[in-house]
């Protein structure tokens, strides 16, 4: 086990609607437990990607082990932040945001604080596999038409969070979003045009606040996986919506899944697109998708 003086918090305190800003003390307690610090150095976000500038200070600063408290966009950013210090520094995950899906791939007790904490402390890590999509790193997924219209619906709803929140903005959205055309290349084979309604790029399994979008991709295997939602009529939408929700859509005709290191992606103009649940709009008309093998170690409990 490390040195607790080698541990930084940082946290979102307006993940999840507010639930960041009220874990900072659980946490700070639960990590001061755990490790039998007299206290743990920590730092709170005031804006927007403030994560990665917290994170990229306290690595320069020489901690090695960066606790995100938040939700995926806050465990991307601070990820983000590790991979591009070059430093050997492991991330530690505390679910305080909306949807906290990486934590379900990786086994990791997000959800409450003190076993993160035991967690933490404890010091296992594991290598996982990370994402690139122009200057940014995904951990869990990038996405593009449903699933953005979902995000952008989910900043109009105050009363919800979590999967009822996606699910609720989802519903609504399956007789509104019209669908999306988009030429696709895999692993540098030739393009496929074709219309769609969602295309997903998974690292990782889960999405969308419990989805098992990709059910058996892996962390670590150096591919993602790519899951197309063709276009289809309204009738159809529904049905597939609820088979994604019990993870048997891998059945349906409208949905196929493929597996490979890089995708090359060409749309009528730049798209928005969203990594690990944070909303982007593209610099370009075309993305190139790929992969950084073991790129990032994250604390896991010692069975993962």
């Amino acid at each position: 086990m490390s040195a607790p003086d080698d541990i930084f918090v940082v946290v979102n305190p307006a993940s999840g609607k507010g639930r960041g800003g009220r874990l900072v003390r659980p946490v700070l307690d639960a990590l001061t437990q755990a490790t039998g610090s007299a206290a743990i150095a920590h730092g709170l976000s005031t804006r927007a990607g403030d994560e990665i500038t917290i994170a990229q200070q306290a690595i320069a600063q020489g901690h090695r082990r960066i606790v995100a408290v938040g939700g995926d966009g806050t465990w991307s950013n601070v990820g983000n932040a590790i991979l591009r210090s070059g430093k050997d520094v492991a991330l530690g995950l505390v679910a305080g945001g909306t949807g906290c899906d990486l934590a379900k791939s990786l086994e990791v007790p997000a959800q409450d604080p003190a076993a993160a904490a035991r967690v933490v402390a404890a010091g296992h890590t594991r290598a996982i596999d990370v994402g690139t999509v122009e200057s940014r790193y995904f951990l869990n997924v990038v996405g593009f038409g449903f699933d953005i219209a979902v995000i952008e619906d989910s900043w109009q709803v105050r009363y919800l969070r979590g999967a009822p929140l996606y699910l609720y903005c989802a519903i609504r959205q399956l007789y509104r979003f019209t669908g999306f055309p988009v030429e696709m290349a895999v692993d540098g084979e030739p393009g496929r045009r074709e219309d769609m309604m969602m295309l997903v790029i998974a690292n990782a399994r889960v999405f969308g606040g419990g989805f098992r979008i990709a059910p058996t991709a892996d962390l670590s295997d150096g591919r993602l996986d790519c899951v197309v939602f063709a276009n289809m009529p309204p009738r159809r939408r529904l049905p597939i919506l609820l088979s994604l929700l019990r993870g048997r859509h891998d059945t349906a005709p409208e949905v196929r899944f493929r597996r490979a290191a890089s995708f090359k992606l060409r749309f009528a103009g730049p798209p928005a697109y969203e990594t690990d649940g944070e909303w982007n709009r593209a610099g370009a008309s075309e993305l190139t998708i790929g992969i950084r093998p073991a790129a990032l170690r994250v604390l896991v409990p010692a069975h993962a």
